[in-house]
């Protein structure tokens, strides 16, 4: 691992339309590129609208959007990543061939303003299989100055195991973009963090804020940076450095310890054969 990495999670709102939402991110590129990051986090569904709540399910109902807009727009923000010589991870649906559903998408765009991967989002919904996405199936890294970075979204992070899973491939940050009201996403977003010993950054709508706001969580489990809950958009810049003195027993003991455990060798090697461990009838 690198000394340190700043990122940037992003808190903007998230309308159903692509030009908007669009602007919104490109505003919040400048600043964070300002600010000295490398990398810029943003929401589920921050270029093409996600269906949550009646007036969005509404407005995108069959997916009756405009495609060539929202491609328009990403390959601006593509530019403008190359421009700031910005990392840019940003959510959108993205369109497949007729008949089939799009993907629930976060694009992962390089500071050459290359599209150098795609999340889709795996452990899609019961509404949304019903009638909005089709699921992907695969894990995504990718590096950045020696930080690997991994993607997961929103309901996603019901599903330990696809953290579990990052971390067994080695990524130092897990990105979780979101579009909830669900406060519980919080505490399971915190408790990831800590029991995988990695960064978590995350990043929703401003409009979701009050449940849980955008930031990132530390190896340790503890918000180290967010933005407000008051429904506002903001920006929050964390460097990633597993130097700080607040991380040295969750990265350097607590991590190691688990991997070990995990691995069950320290268990195994001290088993013991003994009649009185065999029989767990008799006190």
């Amino acid at each position: 691992m690198a000394n340190k990495v700043r990122i940037a999670a992003a808190q903007p709102p998230v309308t159903t339309h692509p030009a908007a939402n669009a602007t919104a991110v490109r505003d919040v590129m400048i600043q964070a590129a300002r600010s000295g990051a490398r990398l810029v986090h943003f929401p589920e569904g921050a270029i093409s609208g996600y269906p949550s709540g009646e007036e969005a399910k509404e407005a995108l109902r069959g997916w009756d959007i405009d495609w060539a807009a929202i491609t328009m727009e990403l390959e601006r923000i593509a530019r403008l990543a190359s421009d700031l010589r910005l990392w840019v991870v940003v959510g959108s649906s993205h369109r497949l061939g007729a008949p089939h559903l799009p993907h629930n998408s976060l694009y992962v765009i390089s500071d050459r303003g290359q599209l150098v991967d795609r999340y889709d989002k795996r452990r899609c919904s019961n509404n949304e299989l019903s009638g909005w996405y089709s699921p992907g199936f695969d894990p995504v890294l990718f590096e950045i100055d020696g930080f690997r970075f991994g993607a997961a979204l929103c309901i996603e992070v019901n599903f330990p195991e696809l953290f579990m899973e990052y971390t067994a491939l080695g990524a130092d940050c897990i990105l979780l973009s979101s579009f909830s009201d669900d406060p519980i996403f919080d505490v399971l977003a915190r408790s990831h963090a800590a029991t995988q010993t990695c960064w978590v950054s995350v990043s929703v709508p401003a409009q979701c804020s009050s449940a849980m706001p955008s930031g990132v969580v530390g190896p340790h489990g503890y918000w180290l940076g967010r933005c407000s809950t008051d429904g506002e958009p903001g920006l929050i810049c964390v460097d990633l450095d597993p130097t700080q003195p607040g991380l040295e027993f969750a990265l350097n003991k607590a991590g190691p310890w688990r991997q070990s455990a995990r691995a069950g060798v320290i268990y195994q090697e001290r088993r013991v054969q003994d009649d009185r461990s065999a029989d767990r009838t008799h006190f």
